[in-house]
């Protein structure tokens, strides 16, 4: 990402150089068959604003929990255009998938965020979210708050 922002929410986006190939990925995300080694099936969503078609941000529902997801990740991760923060499409994207979520049979929905993530914070706080505990993450070495969304 050329603005430097992490891209949770956007899958393996970051390592493909075209979007043809990422949009690929997304399918075979959503066929236990077909996932990747190391992955869960996962739904990809992507918040395109109607006014003027501009991708604002990434959702991304995981169906269930691997080790991983289930210490530090969670169901869901999202991301936000950095020119686009601030305005409401997180809360936005966030209560929007709840409802994809529960169709699925998940009851309690893990969403984390790391500590110094404000915006996050405050997107899951307005979800509803309840919070769980602090970990330190170890791939960034950070400290990652995660929260309880019942839904």
């Amino acid at each position: 990402m050329r603005s430097g922002g992490t891209m949770d929410g956007c899958g393996s986006l970051k390592k493909f150089e075209r979007s043809e190939d990422w949009l690929d990925e997304i399918k075979r995300c959503k066929q236990r068959e077909t996932v990747p080694l190391n992955r869960v099936p996962s739904t990809q969503f992507i918040c395109v604003r109607e006014s003027d078609n501009k991708m604002v941000g990434a959702i991304q529902v995981r169906h269930e929990l691997n080790d991983y997801l289930r210490d530090f990740a969670g169901h869901i991760g999202y991301s936000v255009r950095p020119s686009e923060r601030r305005k409401g499409y997180a809360v936005w994207m966030l209560q929007n998938v709840l409802p994809y979520c529960k169709s699925l049979g998940i009851k309690n929905v893990m969403v984390s965020c790391f500590a110094d993530n404000e915006g996050s914070r405050r997107t899951i706080l307005q979800n509803g979210g309840i919070y769980a505990e602090t970990v330190r993450e170890p791939r960034k070495g950070k400290l990652l708050e995660k929260y309880w969304i019942h839904i």
